[in-house]
C-alpha cells in the first residue's frame, strides 16, 4: 500500500541538473514527466509553452520555471527511449528545447534516421550526436529521471507537479493556468 504522500509529491527536487526554462527560484516551478511518443505529453507540452509565454508577459521571466523530465514508456512506445536520448544529446550541444519541440511536433517519425535529420536541421555536430546515441551515453541521465518519477508515483505520462505537488486537474489552458497562479500565492 502506497501512502498518499509518495504519490502526490515530487521526491526529487528541481535542480540545475534539470532541463529548465526560467529560473529555479521562480514563484512557480512546474515539472513535467513526459514521453516524446505520447500524444497527450505532446499536447500538454504545447499547452505549458503557451501558458509560460502568457505568464511571462504578465508577470515577468521569474514567474514560472518549466522543467522537463524524461519518462519514456518503452513498453508501449518503442521509439520514446531513443528520442529521449536524442534530446539529451541535443542538450549537450545547447539545443534541448529546440530538439524537444521538434520531437513533439514529429512524434509519428522518431526512428533513428529522422532523429539524425532533426539534429542536422538544428545544426548539431552530427558525428558527436551519433557517437553519443550509439554509445548510449545519456541512458543513465534518462534512467535517473525515470527513477525519480517512479519514486514520486509517476506511472504514466504526462505527469505534472506544480511547486512539488502533483497536478490532478484537467489538461486545459484555463485549469492549468489557474493552478499555476494559485500555487504562486
Amino acid at each position: 500500500m502506497i501512502d498518499d504522500h509518495s504519490s502526490s509529491s515530487l521526491v526529487v527536487p528541481a535542480s540545475t541538473q534539470d532541463h529548465s526554462q526560467g529560473v529555479l527560484s521562480a514563484a512557480v516551478v512546474l515539472v513535467m514527466y513526459g514521453d516524446y511518443q505520447c500524444l497527450r505529453s505532446a499536447a500538454v507540452y504545447k499547452l505549458i509553452k503557451i501558458i509560460r509565454q502568457e505568464l511571462t508577459v504578465s508577470f515577468g521571466e521569474d514567474y514560472l520555471c518549466f522543467i522537463f523530465r524524461h519518462f519514456p514508456q518503452t513498453q508501449i512506445h518503442p521509439h520514446a527511449q531513443r528520442a529521449a536520448q536524442a534530446a539529451v544529446a541535443a542538450a549537450a550541444q545547447g539545443k534541448f528545447w529546440l530538439m524537444s519541440d521538434t520531437l513533439f511536433d514529429h512524434q509519428q517519425r522518431l526512428e533513428n534516421g529522422y532523429l539524425v535529420e532533426y539534429a542536422n536541421d538544428l545544426g548539431l555536430d552530427i558525428p558527436q550526436f551519433l557517437k553519443e546515441l550509439s554509445k548510449q551515453v545519456h541512458v543513465d541521465r534518462i534512467n535517473e529521471d525515470i527513477e525519480g518519477g517512479i519514486q514520486s508515483g509517476v506511472t504514466t505520462t504526462p505527469a505534472l507537479f506544480i511547486n512539488g505537488i502533483r497536478y490532478t486537474g484537467h489538461w486545459n489552458t484555463t485549469e492549468l493556468m489557474a493552478a499555476v497562479i494559485a500555487a504562486s500565492h
